[in-house]
């Protein structure tokens, strides 16, 4: 395994991190114990999670991914042995049962008190805001479209206090952002420069794949020069790049086939795109998937790739794309088939 260092901290993780977000639905508590059990023998320290998990996101589910992370560091007590992540989820039509409140004080308070509940831990490594309140291109959306009726009141300076205070109380240790764009990113990072007691984004968590290479638009250069590093997430555009859906083919147990509206990564264009990375992968006689993985690996703005699986072939398979070095022609491959079929997955 390879490590890094959490911009502006002293804490190493490593540069593979284990997502989480199938345990509770597509995973069975002990298959997550199994997983953690297996990354953290292969030099695995970094995990991540949301209260939201796991997806989709219902009811009768909510944050049972923490609790599966937490019944884990019970039953082993080797809480000491992780650096965790975990994010509060941000107003949407399908989190109004978790709550419609927003980012305010009280909200962000009672989700890191629940969060260390159910993850039965006294600290938070990384916490996260899962995605922006205010209305922009997440998720899924190519360009910004300003809505006139989006009365969002910039609350960031609160936000950060909030934040700030939970550190002070040794809940958290650092904060980080999710899914937010250039605009989102410099606007924390400015409130932190002119509010020197508030504390900076150090980590934000974005897709990032050979699929959806946007945050090298505008953010790598914010990501570099600021030191905010890229926790990338979806390299393998939910599975996508690792060809199991090429031909039509629909894995009974495959994530796209169990939920066929997630639709980010299989349009048209991003399926061409996956052919030709696919075919690329073969003449060089590497596993796409592994490939795909190689290329987030070394890009110089990620601090760490997450990944996910649903059994533990799969998840040797990703951990082991760490050791792989992608030659010259196989990155001018890449950039190739990138140049003719740009980000066809947003």
């Amino acid at each position: 395994m390879e490590y890094t260092t959490l911009p502006h901290t002293d804490i190493e993780v490593s540069k593979i991190c284990l997502g989480t977000m199938t345990w509770g639905n597509q995973n069975t508590e002990a298959e997550g114990h199994e997983q953690m059990d297996f990354a953290l023998d292969k030099g695995v320290n970094f995990f991540d999670t949301a209260e939201l998990y796991p997806v989709p996101a219902h009811p009768d589910r909510h944050s049972d991914t923490e609790k599966i992370i937490g019944t884990w560091f019970k039953k082993n007590g080797n809480r000491d042995k992780v650096i965790l992540g975990t994010k509060i989820a941000g107003k949407a039509d399908f989190t109004k049962f978790i709550r419609t409140t927003g980012f305010t004080p009280d909200s962000i308070r009672s989700a890191v008190d629940a969060s260390l509940e159910r993850l039965q831990t006294d600290y938070i490594d990384l916490y996260q805001l899962h995605w922006p309140e205010r209305n922009t291109n997440y998720f899924g959306k190519r360009g910004y479209t300003h809505d006139v009726s989006d009365h969002w009141e910039d609350n960031i300076h609160q936000v950060l206090e909030t934040l700030r205070d939970l550190i002070r109380e040794g809940k958290i240790r650092q904060v980080g952002i999710s899914n937010e764009t250039p605009w989102g990113t410099m606007r924390f990072l400015t409130e932190s420069k002119v509010h020197a007691s508030l504390p900076r984004a150090i980590t934000i968590q974005n897709p990032y794949s050979l699929l959806n290479r946007q945050f090298e638009v505008g953010l790598s250069e914010i990501s570099i020069r600021e030191k905010v590093g890229l926790l990338a997430y979806s390299p393998l555009g939910f599975g996508t790049l690792s060809g199991k859906y090429l031909g039509g083919m629909q894995p009974a147990t495959a994530r796209i086939t169990l939920f066929p509206n997630y639709k980010r990564y299989s349009s048209e264009q991003a399926v061409r795109a996956t052919e030709k990375y696919h075919k690329l992968a073969q003449e060089h006689g590497l596993s796409m998937a592994q490939m795909a993985l190689a290329f987030v690996n070394t890009r110089p703005f990620v601090t760490s790739t997450i990944i996910g699986a649903t059994s533990i072939g799969q998840l040797d398979q990703n951990i082991a794309s760490i050791d792989l070095t992608l030659s010259e022609e196989v990155l001018k491959g890449i950039d190739e088939i990138h140049n003719a079929i740009p980000n066809p997955a947003p």
